[in-house]
């Protein structure tokens, strides 16, 4: 089974990339930490966010399907319309 909710993670980011996604993440001892950037790629076990940050160096940003599955890591993809929210499969 968690292999088919990592695949079905994977799948719905593969139909996003290039989308605006707001990330939000457990960065340990009650540290939350927030992006907004763009979904750059995904590979098989990670995908990666390019930040939107005027004024820095380009920064990327790598997580696990696994963080997404394990409520980690939140992630909304923005699309023209509305937001989603990408979740663990039910």
């Amino acid at each position: 089974m968690a292999k088919n909710a990592l695949a079905d993670i994977k799948t719905v980011l593969d139909h996003h990339i290039g989308r605006r996604v707001h990330l939000r993440a457990n960065g340990g001892r009650r540290r939350i930490i927030e992006h907004v950037g763009i979904l750059e790629e995904t590979y098989p076990a990670v995908f990666t966010i390019k930040l939107d940050e005027p004024e820095q160096p380009v920064r990327r940003i790598s997580f696990s399907y696994a963080d997404v599955l394990t409520e980690t890591v939140e992630l909304t993809i923005f699309l023209d319309d509305r937001t989603l929210r990408v979740e663990k499969p039910r």
